[in-house]
């Protein structure tokens, strides 16, 4: 005779199936915290000196610039982004930070300046297509590949032709 299940039985089973579950939701809402660029150490920034520092000791104490400027190599840019990322939803900037330090001619620090991000703008890519060279095939021709296209007998040393 098979055995029926009573509330007694379910309210022992319950916790066993219950906690799994609950572990499982908690991990899910674990964050992303994603670091991009170079955040850098108020300590590690004290040591660049303008007027003292020169190029060697910048990357000593700071580590390679993100990015040089475009014309001119004499401004270095630190840039750096922290976010937080809850599975699906959008991240959130936990901090951002841009640095210039700006060498004079001899190479040696002219200043350093934390940069105003909020005079950052996102870029909007170009509009349109990047021109390729070759031939475009339609939907059709892709699916039909090979099946459509004529093929070139081989002879018996390889060579294509039959030759």
């Amino acid at each position: 005779m098979p055995q029926r299940l009573s509330c007694g039985n379910m309210k022992t089973r319950l916790p066993h199936i219950a906690m799994p579950a609950l572990a499982l939701l908690l991990c899910a809402c674990e964050p992303t915290i994603a670091n991009r660029g170079n955040i850098l150490q108020p300590d590690k920034l004290a040591q660049v000196k303008a007027g003292k520092s020169t190029r060697e000791e910048v990357v000593a104490a700071l580590g390679t610039p993100t990015e040089v400027g475009t014309f001119d190599d004499k401004n270095w840019y630190y840039i750096g982004r922290q976010t937080e990322q809850y599975s699906f939803l959008d991240p959130e900037v936990l901090k951002q930070q841009a640095v210039q330090v700006r060498f004079n001619d001899d190479g040696v620090v002219a200043a350093v300046a934390f940069l105003d991000l909020s005079q950052a703008r996102d870029i909007d890519p170009a509009a349109g297509e990047t021109p390729t060279y070759g031939r475009s095939d339609t939907f059709i021709r892709q699916l039909l590949g090979d099946i459509a296209r004529p093929t070139v007998p081989m002879s018996r040393s390889g060579n294509p032709g039959g030759q």
